[in-house]
């Protein structure tokens, strides 16, 4: 049997990518979030490496959503204690903060890694189409 070989990158060079989120439904965007963010999109890609880019995410406020999800979906967080459940519509978050419906979404798609919190540092959410990153691809 032939022995596969495996090519580290040495350096990893990040590029900046822009995403319209009113383009897309929040489940296509955020897949395409995740794979930018953790670099599976490039050809040298080794799964324990950190090797992902910069995402500029623009228009969240114009964020879509299909079907009955607004009036459906919600979000559920424990204290750790009895009683301690507590639950958050999609429909009162999503005018709130619709980029925190967007980060949500994205970590959910990230493996749960030792550098999860560091590729989603990488992550910037604007909610209109004017930001003052330097995307330059």
């Amino acid at each position: 049997m032939k022995s596969q070989k495996i090519s580290l990158a040495k350096k990893v060079q990040r590029k900046w990518h822009e995403i319209d989120l009113s383009k897309y439904t929040m489940g296509r965007a955020a897949t395409q979030i995740a794979n930018w963010l953790r670099g599976k999109h490039k050809r040298d890609f080794t799964p324990h490496v950190d090797m992902g880019d910069y995402v500029v995410a623009i228009n969240a406020d114009g964020l879509k959503l299909t079907g009955r999800k607004i009036q459906q979906k919600l979000y559920f967080r424990h204290s750790g204690y009895l009683g301690g459940l507590k639950t958050t519509a999609l429909k009162d978050l999503i005018q709130k903060s619709p980029e925190e419906v967007l980060k949500r979404a994205v970590y959910s798609m990230i493996d749960d890694l030792k550098f999860r919190k560091k590729i989603m540092a990488r992550l910037k959410i604007v909610k209109g189409s004017k930001h003052d990153y330097k995307v330059n691809n």
